[in-house]
């Protein structure tokens, strides 16, 4: 019997749709055959890059895949993201990811060379981070609540430090802001150091920054610590309350990390990804080395760190646009 050319070619398509199956499926069951490759969008020695080396290693350590880590610091993260958007979707090529770059950085930068949503495909969260209230020791603020009752008193009266415009510690004090009913006088800084050394000293009134960068400042008494960004209180700082507990509900927030691949990766690559970090990531030694450095482990389906990208894009938008945030 001979076949029309319309049943050919529908007998081609079915053939060639069998076949890319079938190179998928051998794709993810023989994955990794090749090291793979993990972008940091920052320099060596900071939070993001202790994360991802800490976390490819527990997963290198149960899989025997070979992971090398890549710095591409630049343009608050954008470079190293942007590279990693535009590469082949095989599954070895993956970036660490965090708010700043993936929920921030889009309503921040007019010219963003990626769509966080439209060209990466989400894996799996791996840790937040929350950040810490300061003022110096020998401030008269003795908590946020005198602190908040003091500059709603005098409006622009308190000033508060930031490691620049449009940082997460910048976007979280505008959100305390709207939330309180307050303004502050924003001191943007281009490094930690100089702004730490104005808040001990007691040039600066407020500071809001990472628990690693603050605590031993904290224990040493140079600093108190006023309030802390997450839903509960830190272990590590058991009598500091929360910015709820403090009387300023909806104004919690944390910087979050998670790893990404290019959009297009195959579906049964990024499960088989998500499945090992799962695994890496309840191992009692990394979660103890994570919270040493003041992360906390966090796991998350694909569709789940998905929806949390979309959902702090828009919460991090409106901020922006109600506090007229520009980069300079």
């Amino acid at each position: 019997m001979k076949l029309s050319t319309g049943s050919s070619r529908l007998s081609q398509a079915f053939a060639v749709a069998v076949l890319s199956c079938c190179s998928v499926a051998a794709m993810a069951q023989n994955y990794a055959s090749k090291p793979i490759r993990v972008i940091v969008p920052f320099p060596p020695g900071g939070g993001t890059d202790l994360i991802a080396r800490e976390t490819t290693q527990a997963v290198a350590n149960n899989t025997k895949w070979v992971f090398v880590i890549e710095n591409k610091p630049g343009a608050g993260g954008n470079l190293g993201v942007g590279e990693v958007a535009k590469a082949a979707p095989d599954g070895y090529t993956l970036v660490l990811g965090q708010t700043s770059n993936l929920s921030i950085n889009p309503s921040l930068y007019p010219k963003l060379s990626y769509n966080p949503v439209k060209d990466l495909a989400p894996i799996t969260l791996v840790a937040d981070a929350p950040l810490v209230y300061v003022t110096s020791a020998a401030s008269p603020h003795k908590t946020m609540t005198e602190l908040m009752a003091a500059a709603k008193k005098s409006p622009g009266t308190i000033n508060f430090a930031s490691g620049g415009n449009g940082t997460v510690s910048h976007l979280a004090a505008e959100l305390l802001q709207r939330t309180a009913g307050v303004k502050f006088t924003h001191i943007p800084y281009k490094g930690v150091g100089t702004a730490l050394t104005d808040v001990v000293s007691g040039n600066v009134d407020l500071y809001l920054g990472s628990l690693p960068t603050l605590l031993g400042h904290i224990r040493q008494g140079k600093l108190r610590g006023l309030a802390v960004t997450s839903d509960k209180r830190l272990p590590e700082l058991a009598a500091v309350p929360t910015v709820a507990e403090s009387g300023f509900k909806g104004a919690s927030s944390s910087t979050w990390f998670g790893f990404l691949a290019p959009k297009g990766t195959p579906p049964e690559v990024v499960a088989r990804l998500n499945a090992e970090f799962g695994k890496a990531l309840k191992q009692p030694a990394l979660v103890k080395k994570m919270s040493d450095e003041g992360a906390n482990v966090l796991t998350s389906t694909p569709a789940e760190f998905s929806k949390l990208i979309q959902d702090d894009l828009t919460r991090w938008n409106k901020v922006i646009k109600d506090a007229n945030v520009h980069l300079e």
